[in-house]
């Protein structure tokens, strides 16, 4: 570390890991925090429930739309410069949603605070390869994942904690100082970005090469089957095994809680072995996660349905760990900011593709999307069939990332 603080690019710092592990823990607690609070934001601002619902998709839609951009912009004025604007903007933003009047307001904050995110999310995976040594790179790209699911999985019950103790505002306004604090440790602790400095877009030629379009394929494939099990796994739960709803939401806390404890050991993984063969083993999971949800709930309820989670979730985290540790190292320093944009994009459009794709077959396995109407069987059967999908799906995502491409030396790594 120099004298004034700043840590130098490819030193482990404390500091600077905790920065960044708050900014990805904030990005992901902006998704799922909000959510909790829809019937209160219903009842107090006195609109129908479709409309509040914006609250939540406009923070989305930023998040997915600003990614590339962030990235970008931290490509030209410098990473830490640019996580420093995001977390001044989502800070910001936090604050207004707190503070709104009305919900269009609110909704507007929302979409302000849903584009901060987008900083914080992107750039905290170029930043974390610039400020750990190159054999930890793996460890920290894990330890980036495990904070994701610690914000996912914290949201709703911190949420209901606020909602209950001090109202709606609460749940908004408990972010601000948490992005003020992270803001001034970037200023503080990260490595100064160099302004100006030639930064051109990646070529379609350079993803080719660098195999980041396929890895990016592969990406949006393993987030739409993430986002199967938690479209799918409650109706399930509920309606084909007839659990309550307590023990429909303690049976699908197993994802996280499994998440949160493989994202390290994942990305420790990738360190002693490498990103490639990590990669091929975290899908290879996936896939047999995928289609142990098929066959194991049906044949032993809720131990067969936790059984396959426990071998779909630390796929995940494997997947993750490897795939943005290689992708940070296949291309040029200064192109990483938008590959990281990319990363997130494609993440986000999987999450849509699965929450809507995936919704649409297992309706049509159904034979109804009115799903409480519906018999235990039917729902076996749409279960059944679409993660038999999902399966097939990482069989594809296991090919495309094992061919045979051109792989330029890692050029900037």
């Amino acid at each position: 570390m120099k004298p004034n603080g700043k840590v130098q690019p490819g030193t482990a710092n404390p500091a600077a890991i905790l920065c960044l592990s708050l900014s990805m823990l904030l990005a992901s607690l902006g998704t799922s925090i909000a959510n909790i609070a829809l019937p209160a934001l219903a009842q107090a601002f006195d609109v129908p429930f479709y409309r509040v619902q914006w609250v939540v998709g406009a923070y989305l839609a930023a998040l997915t739309l600003t990614a590339i951009l962030a990235g970008r912009l931290g490509d030209r004025f410098g990473y830490r410069e640019a996580l420093a604007a995001g977390l001044l903007l989502f800070s910001l933003a936090s604050a207004i949603c707190g503070l709104a009047t009305g919900l269009w307001m609110l909704i507007a904050a929302r979409m302000a605070q849903g584009a901060g995110a987008a900083f914080l999310m992107t750039l905290a995976i170029p930043l974390m390869r610039e400020t750990t040594t190159s054999a930890r790179t793996g460890r920290m790209m894990g330890f980036l994942g495990t904070m994701s699911a610690v914000g996912t999985a914290l949201g709703p019950s911190l949420g209901g904690f606020l909602l209950g103790a001090s109202g709606w505002r609460s749940v908004f306004l408990v972010l601000v100082p948490v992005g003020v604090l992270s803001m001034v440790l970037a200023l503080r602790v990260l490595p100064r970005g160099e302004a100006g400095t030639a930064s051109p877009m990646i070529s379609f030629s350079a993803i080719r090469d660098a195999g980041v379009a396929r890895k990016l394929l592969a990406n949006l494939l393993v987030a739409a089957v993430m986002m199967t099990t938690l479209v799918v796994g409650p109706f399930y739960l509920a309606l084909a095994l007839k659990l309550p709803e307590a023990m429909v939401g303690l049976v699908m806390s197993a994802g996280p809680v499994i998440s949160i404890l493989a994202g390290v050991p994942s990305g420790r993984l990738v360190d002693a072995w490498s990103a490639r063969s990590v990669l091929t083993l975290g899908l290879a999971a996936l896939m047999a996660g995928a289609l142990a949800l098929a066959a194991f709930p049906p044949a032993f309820g809720v131990a067969g349905y936790v059984a396959a989670i426990a071998i779909l979730t630390p796929g995940y985290q494997l997947f993750q760990a490897a795939n943005n540790t290689d992708m940070m190292a296949s291309v040029q320093a200064q192109q990483r900011g938008v590959v990281s944009g990319l990363l997130s994009l494609s993440r986000n459009l999987g999450l849509i593709a699965g929450s809507a794709g995936m919704g649409a077959v297992f309706a049509v396995a159904v034979g109804t999307d009115a799903f409480e109407t519906a018999s235990s069987d039917a729902i076996s059967n749409g279960m059944r069939l679409t993660f038999l999908i999902a399966g097939i799906s990482m069989v594809a995502a296991l090919w495309i990332v094992r061919r045979k491409g051109v792989e330029p030396g890692h050029a900037g790594a």
